[in-house]
């Protein structure tokens, strides 16, 4: 028997404590190899029962991340995957019916494959964290819970709480996980053992779903709540664009979480999921993402202080985002009043964020105005996030340099002037960084790391850190008008705009593109990034690609009409929400197209032109950075698998309709 993955040691009480710790990684996961010796181990638990078993992990980072994914990426048909996970789902079948009672304990997250094999146990306690570490996320690989999950999860804790964890795909803290039957107790790195042994000692009742929800899974009331949850699932994900939630509530409805049945149902369900273009597609979004974050050295220097000129809406966000990540940060701006309005929507940020008071003061107190610029001498990282005008910046950089310490990067947050023109002025221009982050900051995931040709690689690596510290997915471009993610928009929201001066209805242009995958449509996006915002970026890149400014963006900002921040813009606002209204004609047959290919035009040429090197990396930032339907893979990827002649062909044929603006980029030819 093997003790490669898993180790068993037996003590006088009788107690066998199961270990994990994955011999060659970082984290635990449930792969093939690792769940084939834990069956092993279970073997030899049956031939000698022990008077009970704790399951944990030897891994301080957390319990089980999950399955292995690099797995998924090997399956070539529906029977393939079926085989995979009926296998994994016997093995937790056997832990689950083991004669003697079981405990795992949780420490830190347990995810995925890693949550239900911990449900497969009789008994499960979480050391105390306010991290959400508790989680079924397999939705968002376009696949649902394989190794019993389905079933085990409404068992415990009912279908709606059930059903919450899977069909989000959001992971909770232990106290939830407490409050919905997920775990049975707390406890400490101290207590741990002590409170496991107690529990084998004491063997209480087993946990199970509240009455009212067992009701909820009678063959009655099936029916009715089906319909309620695909109707919530309708208004979030198309079917045919994420099949899993679907795929999700039709198990609970056929089997109710109830017989062997519904095991088996759970694995082909899987299996033909896990072979859809959907789930490859965001099994490739996974990787992409982790490609992002393995992006420069590992050895940089940490960022602890952080210093940010410029209290309006993006600096004001940025300094509370880094306070809320652990660092330390100081605030500047003209005035005090200028600075107020920034830390009271970071207060909010903070009560939303952290529910443990102390730690919420705690936050609140690395976060500090700053009028005259004290911090900026103790600094590791001064961000500028000021108003776009070049001669504002340039004086503001001149008076900084004077004041940093040596070894500190200058960043800027600009969003479309080049970097070459900014640090003219400066003493090392060569470790001058962008930092450009996207509105909300809170909610958008990407941040372009900007170079120039001879910026050098110790400020870069120091820009990558930062971002990977605070959570953000970096993405290094060159220094080009637009960066990558407004340039690539920017194509986008023009077509929308010129053919809303066709007169074709605000509300079609939208539906063209969220039936295409896209998260909002083009003119709901306008009025949320802001209209006077984009017409300034329109501005840079229509100088700088010949590319003449849409006039209906320039009458909404002359009319003050500036999107949802003043109520108005092409929709009017309400509660954040925009008032759509019909109107105008209906979209043309190639509103989708007129739209989305402009963007897989413009991707290429920054591929090309080396904006970004690497075509995956490209890729995740897009998808990342603007929301490009991830079930699709990002524009590249999209443009693979509808041939590239197909989009040279399309764009020439639009190119004839419309005009010179969808003229193929020259860069298809090495593609």
């Amino acid at each position: 028997m093997s003790n490669q993955h898993w180790t068993i040691e037996r003590d006088n009480n009788d107690i066998a404590w199961l270990k994990i710790d994955k011999s060659d990684g970082g984290a635990n996961v449930l792969s093939a190899e690792v769940l084939a010796e834990l069956n092993e181990h279970i073997d030899s638990l049956n031939k000698q029962l022990p008077g009970g078993v704790v399951v944990y992990s030897g891994k301080s980072n957390g319990f089980i991340m999950g399955a292995d994914i690099n797995e998924f990426t090997k399956i070539n048909n529906p029977e393939e995957a079926y085989k995979l996970i009926r296998t994994g789902q016997q093995v937790l079948d056997r832990l689950a019916a083991l004669p003697c009672p079981t405990v795992a304990v949780i420490n830190g997250f347990a995810l995925g494959g890693g949550l239900e094999l911990a449900m497969a146990c009789d008994y499960r306690i979480a050391m105390e964290t306010d991290k959400r570490v508790l989680g079924l996320p397999e939705v968002q690989l376009g696949i649902h819970p394989g190794f019993g999950g389905t079933v085990r999860a409404v068992r415990l804790c009912g279908v709606r709480p059930g059903m919450e964890l899977m069909l989000t795909g959001n992971p909770v803290n232990v106290a939830k996980g407490r409050r919905i039957g997920l775990i049975d107790e707390l406890c400490t790195e101290v207590d741990w053992r002590s409170k496991a042994e107690r529990i084998l000692a004491e063997k209480p009742a087993l946990r199970s779903a509240p009455v009212f929800e067992k009701l909820l899974s009678s063959f009655v009331l099936r029916p009715i709540l089906r319909g309620v949850l695909r109707k919530q699932v309708a208004a979030k994900a198309r079917q045919d664009h994420y099949p899993a939630p679907y795929a999700i509530v039709e198990l609970w409805a056929k089997y109710g979480a109830k017989g062997a049945a519904a095991f088996d149902g759970e694995a082909r369900s899987i299996a033909e999921l896990m072979c859809t273009d959907t789930s490859r597609n965001l099994v490739r979004v996974f990787f992409l993402q982790n490609k992002l974050k393995s992006q420069g050295s590992k050895s940089a220097p940490a960022v602890k202080n952080v210093h940010v000129v410029g209290a309006g809406v993006m600096g004001g966000d940025i300094a509370a985002w880094c306070a809320l990540r652990g660092l330390t940060v100081t605030l500047q701006d003209r005035e005090l009043k200028y600075i107020e309005p920034a830390l009271e929507r970071a207060q909010k940020l903070f009560a939303k964020r952290i529910h443990n008071e102390a730690l919420r003061a705690d936050t609140a107190s690395r976060l500090t105005a700053d009028v005259n610029g004290d911090g900026v001498a103790s600094a590791d990282l001064v961000i500028e996030a000021i108003f776009e005008d070049k001669d504002a910046k340039q004086a503001l950089y001149e008076n900084l340099q004077r004041k940093m310490r040596a070894g500190a990067i200058l960043a800027t947050n600009t969003s479309s002037i080049r970097l070459e023109e900014l640090r003219s002025v400066l003493d090392a221009p060569t470790r001058f960084i962008g930092l450009h982050f996207f509105n909300p900051v809170a909610k958008m995931p990407l941040v372009e790391v900007i170079r120039c040709d001879d910026t050098e690689s110790s400020a870069l690596d120091a820009g990558f850190a930062f971002a990977r510290h605070i959570g953000k997915l970096p993405l290094e471009c060159a220094s080009s008008p637009g960066f990558v993610v407004n340039r690539i928009l920017a194509p986008y929201t023009n077509e929308a705009l010129l053919l809303a001066e066709e007169g074709v209805s605000l509300l079609g242009i939208d539906e063209a593109a969220e039936n295409f995958g896209m998260p909002v449509g083009p003119i709901e996006l306008l009025d949320s990034v802001g209209i006077d915002v984009v017409a300034h970026v329109a501005r840079v890149l229509g100088t700088a690609f010949e590319r003449p400014i849409p006039l209906l963006l320039q009458k909404k900002v002359d009319a003050g009409e500036l999107g949802r921040k003043t109520g108005q813009g092409f929709y009017r606002w309400q509660d954040g929400k925009a008032q759509k209204q019909a109107g105008g004609s209906p979209a043309p047959r190639d509103a989708e197209d007129r739209l989305i290919l402009p963007m897989l035009n413009e991707a290429v040429a920054c591929l090309s032109e080396g904006v970004v090197s690497d075509p995956d990396l490209l890729d995740a930032g897009v998808i990342f950075g603007t929301g490009f339907a991830p079930f699709r893979g990002g524009p590249l990827n999209y443009a693979r698998k509808l041939g590239v002649e197909s989009v040279r062909a399309r764009l020439k044929s639009l190119e004839a309709s419309h005009g010179e603006r969808f003229k193929p980029h020259a860069g298809w030819s090495d593609f």
